[in-house]
């Protein structure tokens, strides 16, 4: 069984950061162990508090796990300031694991900031070299690249741009942009489309969480760059289809929808 490591916020109703990188990659035959780089107060309605964990503690909860367990992939979600990036950054570049996936989460659903404006250019220069691969919405991407995206040509060129800070492969989602949804992956060479569809839901709460989870518990199984993301995408997009009615706003997706079906429990 393949062992990922997800260092990210937790999500107290479950349904994104922590939580829902731990049943992803249980839902997809992986080991999960988690580094909690944040502690928030959130439900289906909005994030309404966050406490940062100390640094310190960040760095050693890296250790314990890289000092005793093989760690096949990691997954990089919420990390809200410079200092934590930076820990996180180095402990990173001393045990050297070989898959990094790194989802700049930046802002809530509700438009709660989960990354503090004045650490975007840390993260820049600390982690997106890190990455195997990166996967920013088209919010994200705009920040990060320091541009407008509205087309198709705009993705491409944020893609560039973010690729030449260090990242090996740049997976930029396009959910936000106008028309049926399309992911690009671009690889420094060739840029390779990825189609989607809209679903007629508001239950979609931790949906960027869970891609990336999947696509780190994909590429630990040996699936190639492509590959990891199409199977991610169709493993979220039946989580998106049969998503969860919970609470009183955005319900989460269903992470072990394909499980309950095999096991005939009510979805």
């Amino acid at each position: 069984m393949k062992k990922l490591l997800t260092i990210a916020g937790s999500d107290s109703c479950g349904g994104a950061g922590i939580q829902a990188d731990i049943k992803t990659f249980s839902a997809n035959g992986c080991y999960a162990m988690s580094v909690i780089a944040a502690v928030t107060a959130q439900n289906t309605k909005g994030v309404f508090a966050v406490q940062d964990i100390d640094p310190e503690i960040i760095g050693a909860e890296i250790d314990a796990i890289f000092t005793d367990i093989e760690v096949d992939g990691v997954k990089i979600g919420m990390v809200s300031n410079a200092d934590s990036i930076r820990v996180i950054a180095e402990r990173l570049r001393k045990y050297k694991p070989e898959k990094i996936v790194l989802d700049p989460v930046m802002v809530s659903k509700s438009g709660y900031d989960l990354l503090k404006p004045e650490a975007v250019r840390t993260l820049a220069e600390e982690l997106v070299p890190l990455a195997y691969v990166i996967t920013p919405n088209i919010p994200e991407a705009e920040i990060i690249a320091d541009m407008r995206i509205v087309t198709r040509e705009d993705v491409e060129e944020a893609a560039k741009r973010i690729k030449a800070m260090g990242a090996r492969y740049v997976l930029i989602k396009g959910g936000h942009l106008a028309g049926e949804p399309s992911d690009v992956l671009y690889d420094g060479e060739l840029f390779t489309t990825f189609p989607g569809k809209r679903i007629d839901t508001k239950n979609t709460h931790g949906t960027g969480c869970t891609l990336s989870s999947a696509i780190a518990a994909n590429l630990a199984k040996g699936f190639s760059m492509e590959e990891a993301v199409r199977a991610a995408k169709a493993y979220v997009t039946i989580g998106i289809e049969h998503g969860i009615e919970l609470g009183k706003g955005v319900g989460p997706t269903h992470h072990f929808y394909e499980l309950y079906q095999k096991m005939g429990w009510e979805a």
